[in-house]
């Protein structure tokens, strides 16, 4: 009896897996089972853009809290460029940040970091 083209691989690998000590097979497996949950953080903002003045506005639904930053990257040379000072979002806190650039604003981002 010969097997098909198609059927021939999986039956070759198929074996070779049943043919393992159980020892080789498990040594992939964590052990104490499961994975620790991955901690939340980091406040979700939202920014608006008119004319050369941004706003954002960062809440933060976790427990800790979120030190949020607002960066402007304005779009002429000679304007100059503004890091905000820094804002800790606590647990259920909303916080309005602002900033401008004298013509256009090129870019803008806000960056986060755990307090301490």
């Amino acid at each position: 009896m010969r097997l098909s083209r198609s059927l021939a691989p999986v039956t070759v690998a198929l074996a070779l897996v049943l043919a393992l000590p159980y020892d080789a097979v498990s040594h992939a497996r964590v052990p104490g089972g499961h994975q620790p949950a991955p901690q939340l953080f980091g406040a979700s903002c939202r920014t608006t853009l008119r004319g050369s003045h941004v706003v954002a506005y960062c809440h933060n639904p976790y427990v800790d809290t979120d030190r949020v930053r607002l960066h402007i990257e304005c779009a002429e040379w000679w304007d100059i460029d503004t890091d905000g000072s820094p804002v800790d979002t606590g647990p259920a806190m909303t916080v309005r940040l602002t900033g401008r650039c004298w013509q256009d604003v090129r870019s803008v981002w806000i960056s986060h970091q755990k307090a301490s």
